[in-house]
């Protein structure tokens, strides 16, 4: 299959949610401290990555298309830091900075190419400042091709209904990739991508194909979706709207870290799905680059050349 990407150059995706700063310290690990029995890490470098909606948004400017950016940062050292890399990135920002709050920082220790510990450092941003985001949101919407509504359970989407239900109003297709357990505030959603662990936690276990598509289509109906997409790791991922399903298998050829990966399928996703793909082909295109960026370490990106090289039998 041969991307289009003239017409994915010229989509206009908004992303809102959650965003945080992905900080990595990598070092080597030769003895165990004397005080407890944990790996002493000597850090040699360190590494600064966009994350959470910021990665979303990362991802699709990364495959040559326009990404806005609404979300909330502290008003702090990160938050600057994230402000200048979101440009480096060529996204544009409708960033609101809340000197209430610190910025999501999740600090992640690498030694031995391993990740070791994860710290995270978060607060929940003010009501005021989630009402001035969603006024940009009224105002952007309509003049984007496709909405994603990047949920990591940080405060971020206090308001998702209300933009679910905008964007339906305005023919904009929405996709959330959801957080924690209540999915009723996603009613509507045009497609929402829990993974296989997520939709296990809301729907329950299933023992066979059959009745994992039951589930699914159960959901898919309460919730009002025009698709439901379970991306399930090594087994691949598969969609399922009215009357049918599709399964997609795995295209990852080394899995060498899945963190972000989430991030690059939504991304992908709505691309595909602003420049005009039908969801088979958007859902295809998406699990070949999920494929790609789950060789890599951190939190990542695929870029053109890479794309194409993955889309070449589809």
């Amino acid at each position: 299959m041969a991307l289009n990407w003239k017409n994915l150059a010229q989509a206009r995706v908004l992303v809102v949610g959650d965003v945080m700063l992905d900080r990595y310290w990598f070092g080597d690990v030769s003895r165990i401290s004397p005080e407890a029995p944990v790996p002493v890490v000597k850090v040699e470098k360190s590494e600064e990555r966009l994350g959470g909606a910021a990665n979303v948004a990362r991802n699709i400017a990364a495959l040559g298309a326009e990404a806005t950016l609404i979300s909330v940062t502290g008003h702090d050292e990160a938050g600057k830091t994230l402000t200048r890399m979101l440009a480096e990135e060529r996204i544009h920002p409708a960033i609101h900075f809340d000197a209430t709050i610190s910025t999501t920082i999740k600090l992640r220790v690498i030694g031995r190419q391993q990740q070791l510990l994860r710290i995270d450092f978060e607060d929940l941003p003010n009501h005021e400042v989630l009402n001035l985001a969603l006024g940009d949101f009224y105002k952007l919407a309509p003049k984007h091709d496709a909405i994603i509504l990047s949920d990591y359970g940080k405060g971020g989407l206090h308001h998702i209904e209300k933009m679910i239900a905008f964007a339906r109003e305005h023919g904009k297709p929405v996709l959330v990739d959801p957080k924690g357990d209540d999915y009723t505030r996603y009613r509507g959603a045009t497609v929402i991508t829990p993974n296989r662990s997520e939709f296990r936690e809301v729907a329950g276990r299933w023992h066979s194909e059959e009745e994992l598509e039951a589930k699914a289509q159960a959901l898919r109906g309460s919730l009002d979706l025009t698709a439901l997409l379970v991306t399930r790791s090594e087994e691949g991922m598969s969609l399922y709207r009215a009357g049918e399903s599709l399964h997609e298998p795995t295209q990852a050829q080394e899995v060498f870290d899945v963190s972000g990966a989430g991030d690059t399928v939504i991304a992908t996703l709505g691309l595909m799905l602003a420049s005009g793909a039908d969801f088979h082909e958007a859902v295809r295109v998406a699990n070949r680059a999920a494929g790609v960026v789950v060789g890599k370490l951190g939190t990542a990106v695929v870029h053109p050349d890479e794309l194409a090289r993955a889309c070449e039998d589809c």
